[in-house]
């Protein structure tokens, strides 16, 4: 059973997040051609803030996907059996995918909505709702799959304890008394470690590089410990009941899977060679992800059914407030750029993509883009004569 049962978690972890991934690095690749061969006012539709903002979007989810997709292969070519890994994928790189695509039509306007032989964008907004319904649907994904899975199987003693007060076996209480007291020490010290950690912006922890990244990696470890605390008091003050409370669940499960893919995202940043070029799209992907997480615990604190207990735990995880911000909108410009130039940052983003011929709509857009840039230093001359 447990072989027949891992089969749909590997094929989870494969189809549709390459499906997913597919059409961001498309939606990045042809949103990028577009917006620089597109004018308006005479400039490049991709030079506009508001365009730029939309251009970073995508280039920064289809990065973090990517991360994401590649780690879990790994996983699965050493033949683990990632199921709630495989649900943190589906949910995140199909719901990426359709902003990746929903983005890549904004930008495109009335080019994205004309059916027709000159429309690339078409097939993959269509099929949107297929990944999102199949294998799981999203919604039950997010809200009762990945946390409610994810936290017994992580754990490392909420299922021994479960085990041993289901078990009839004469050691069944020296079983739980040993899991159970386990679970106190792991708790207190995640508290310990959470507040310190928080006091001090992740400092007091190591990191396994040096560098423009090293500083991630300590982050990351402070709000490891903090969505461990949080889990562990919303497991405490609600019990059995949890399972009814899904909003909750869908928090802890948004928390959860950005975690991951942070620790993707920065292995992939290593994988791949540790070029100064991808240094933007990391980090705008690790600021967003950890801005996530950072709000999605302090609503679940705001939601534990013992109200004092909220503004303590906050208190524990976050001591000096939030300290982590959305991506600031001049590195959403240097991400924009990326997809604006002809670079290898912008090769890495998009590699696995076809190229089409120039006979079709796709491979026309590619071809005036390189044409475009090529033509720039004569254009600036020609302004400047």
């Amino acid at each position: 059973m447990a072989h027949a049962d891992a089969k749909p978690a590997a094929g989870r972890a494969i189809s549709l997040p390459a499906l997913g991934v597919a059409g961001s690095k498309m939606a990045s690749k042809m949103t990028g051609a577009y917006a620089r061969v597109r004018r308006q006012f005479n400039m490049p539709i991709g030079y506009f803030e508001g365009i730029e903002e939309v251009l970073a979007r995508i280039a920064g989810n289809t990065y973090r996907m990517d991360a994401a997709r590649v780690l879990t292969l790994v996983a699965l070519d050493q033949g683990e059996k990632p199921s709630v890994l495989s649900a943190i994928l589906k949910y995140q790189l199909t719901e990426g995918n359709r902003q990746c695509i929903n983005d890549a039509m904004d930008i495109h306007g009335g080019k994205g909505i004309i059916m027709g032989p000159n429309n690339y964008l078409a097939n993959a907004y269509q099929a949107l709702p297929i990944s999102i319904t199949v294998e799981g649907a999203n919604i039950f994904t997010r809200s009762m799959i990945v946390f409610g899975q994810g936290v017994i199987r992580c754990h490392p003693w909420l299922l021994k304890e479960m085990q041993a007060a289901s078990s009839d076996d004469d050691n069944a209480i020296r079983q739980f008394d040993r899991a159970f007291f386990g679970h106190i020490g792991h708790v207190v010290s995640n508290l310990v470690r959470s507040f310190l950690l928080g006091l001090t912006n992740g400092r007091l922890s190591s990191a396994p590089v040096n560098g423009p990244t090293a500083h991630y990696y300590r982050r990351l470890n402070h709000l490891s410990a903090s969505f461990t605390l949080v889990s562990d008091f919303v497991l405490l003050t609600l019990g059995g009941t949890f399972k009814f409370k899904e909003r909750l669940s869908g928090r802890l499960a948004d928390v959860l899977s950005h975690l991951y893919m942070c620790s993707a995202m920065l292995k992939h940043y290593e994988d791949q060679g540790r070029h100064e070029e991808d240094l933007p799209l990391l980090r705008w992907g690790m600021r967003d992800s950890l801005y996530l997480i950072q709000e999605r615990l302090v609503e679940v604190t705001r939601h534990l059914p013992v109200k004092l207990l909220g503004p303590v735990v906050r208190f524990i995880i976050l001591p000096r407030g939030r300290q982590y911000a959305p991506p600031s909108d001049y590195l959403g410009k240097r991400v924009a750029r990326i997809l604006l130039s002809n670079n290898e940052a912008r090769d890495r983003l998009i590699a696995g993509t076809f190229n089409s011929s120039t006979e079709d709509a796709a491979g026309l857009l590619n071809q005036a883009f390189i044409a475009t840039l090529q033509a720039a230093p004569v254009e600036r001359m020609m302004k400047n004569a």
